[in-house]
């Protein structure tokens, strides 16, 4: 198996990148999936770090290093990942690969109370549905019509960018589904995060009750994701499922657990299963054969019995 190789922008532009001798090579973008997700970034680990594949492949990663929150909107508008998809930089590439959403949804969460239903997921005391709802109740159903409509669009506009010149048209795009972070009390670094303890805090919602709702909307996320990439004819919008794979942490917990840094990033441990699971949906895509197994030692060669000398027969006196 071969680790994927990471290029920046900056190796592609002056030419020390050697691509071509890779034999898949993707162009990727994204959030902090694809960076880094603590302070300091050595820390952690993403998702990059984490695959191998059976033939040597790349990855030419736009993805910015940083623990800002960055917008699908942002990353995919981002002039350096432009020029190299369709603008005056653009080459072939095998795939694109985007980690993007989560961040759109985390940012949505974080809506404040006084902000209309439509411009917000969660919902006031007031206006929380009946308790035999259950963890959707607190969702705002009028926001997440919006939010759904954002994400749609921003999508179809990233379809339309990699297939406005014919050097990409269609080749395949792979998104994912994140997983099922826990709201809690365990921020990146001084400064960053946590996310979701403090906006279900502010609307109230009662703490045994965080998980659920996290729960429901990471479910939300994918399921949406699912449903554009089968609305896409020619199959090219592609989804690798990675929810369910990690154990969530306890919401008490106020650093890293098993599977998470902290409260909305991976360990290392972690990103290698989610990992896996690119792994598996690559190789599927790509028809690609398993590695080779290293030569072996030839069998010892089978003795031959002298002509008119039955197999059975007694030895020679």
């Amino acid at each position: 198996m071969h680790d994927l190789k990471l290029f920046s922008p900056q190796e592609v532009d002056d030419g020390t990148a050697p691509l071509d001798t890779f034999a898949l090579q993707f162009l990727a973008q994204g959030d902090s999936w694809f960076s880094v997700g603590a302070f300091p970034p050595w820390l952690t680990s993403n998702l990059f770090e984490k695959i191998s594949l059976p033939v040597m492949a790349c990855a030419m990663n736009c993805a910015s290093p940083g623990l800002r929150l960055r917008r699908m909107t942002d990353t995919t508008r981002q002039q350096a990942f432009l020029r190299l998809l369709s603008g005056a930089k653009r080459r072939p590439w095998s795939g694109v690969l985007v980690s993007g959403g989560g961040n759109d949804l985390i940012e949505a969460a974080g809506a404040p109370p006084t902000a209309p239903p439509g411009r917000r997921l969660l919902r006031r005391a007031d206006e929380w549905g009946p308790v035999g709802d259950g963890p959707p109740r607190y969702v705002s159903e009028e926001g997440w019509a919006t939010f759904a409509t954002h994400l749609r669009a921003v999508v179809h506009d990233l379809l339309h960018e990699r297939d406005r010149q014919p050097t990409n048209r269609g080749v395949p795009l792979w998104l994912h589904t994140y997983d099922l972070a826990t709201p809690r009390w365990a921020p990146a670094g001084a400064g960053q995060g946590p996310w979701l303890a403090p906006s279900l805090q502010r609307f109230g919602v009662p703490a045994a009750e965080w998980r659920a709702v996290a729960a429901v909307l990471m479910g939300r996320l994918g399921a949406l994701l699912k449903d554009m990439a089968a609305a896409v004819p020619d199959g090219s919008l592609r989804v690798v499922d990675t929810q369910g794979r990690l154990l969530p942490a306890d919401p008490h917990d106020t650093g890293p657990t098993a599977h998470w840094h902290n409260e909305i990033h991976p360990s290392r441990q972690g990103y290698r299963l989610l990992g896996d699971a690119w792994e598996t949906a690559l190789v599927d895509g790509y028809r690609l054969l398993p590695a080779e197994p290293p030569p072996t030692d030839p069998p010892p060669p089978t003795p031959t019995v002298p002509p008119g000398l039955r197999a059975d027969a007694p030895p020679l006196q």
